[in-house]
C-alpha cells in the first residue's frame, strides 16, 4: 500500500472539529494501533517528542493518561475517560490537558472526542475524530495550537505502524 491519503480538517459548528484521514490499512489493525499502549507510544507525539507516560484502561469508564517530553524542552500530559467502546468502530472518550491546577483527575475544561473507525475502498480505514470542544473559544484554541501538523505526522506514523502488524 502506499502512503498517498490526505487529512481534512473542517469546523462544523461553533463548538466542532472534524478530522478525517483514510488510513491505507484495515480496520482492525488501525483500532489496534489506536487502543494498544505499546503501539500509541510510537504515534502519539508525531515527531514532535517522546512518549513517558501511556496509560489505558480501554472500557467504558476506564480512564487513559498520556505524558510526552516534547523536542522543546517540556513535558505536557492530557488524560481522560472512555465514554463508548465499540471494537473496531468506535471510541468516545473525554480529553484534558493538564495545566497548572488541573490534576489528573479532573475532567474540568474536558473536550469529547468521537473517534470513529469506517471501511474504505480497497482495504483502508476511513478514520473521523469530531471533537466537541465545548466553546468557540477553546476550538479557537485547540485550531491555532499547532493541533493539525501534530494530528498529520501522527496518522502518518498510525498508517505505517497498522501496515507493519499486517
Amino acid at each position: 500500500m502506499t502512503q498517498t491519503s490526505t487529512m481534512d480538517v473542517s469546523y462544523p459548528g461553533d463548538r466542532e472539529i472534524l478530522i478525517t484521514r483514510t488510513v491505507e490499512a484495515p480496520r482492525h489493525l488501525v483500532y489496534r494501533a489506536w487502543t494498544t499502549p505499546g503501539l500509541v507510544r510510537k504515534w502519539w507525539a508525531g515527531r514532535r517528542g517522546e512518549m513517558t507516560v501511556v496509560k489505558m484502561d480501554v472500557r467504558e469508564g476506564g480512564a487513559w493518561r498520556y505524558v510526552m517530553a516534547a523536542s522543546g524542552g517540556f513535558e505536557v500530559a492530557f488524560h481522560g475517560t472512555y465514554r463508548e467502546i465499540v471494537p473496531n468502530e468506535r471510541i468516545v472518550h473525554t480529553e484534558v490537558m493538564e495545566t497548572a491546577g488541573v490534576g489528573p483527575d479532573s475532567e474540568e475544561g474536558a473536550v469529547v472526542n468521537t473517534v470513529t473507525f469506517s471501511d474504505a475502498d480497497g482495504g483502508a480505514t476511513l478514520v473521523s475524530i469530531r471533537t466537541d470542544a465545548g466553546s468557540k473559544e477553546v476550538r479557537d484554541m485547540i485550531a491555532q495550537s499547532g493541533m493539525e501538523g501534530g494530528v498529520r505526522e501522527q496518522f502518518e506514523l498510525i498508517e505505517a505502524l497498522a501496515q507493519a502488524l499486517e
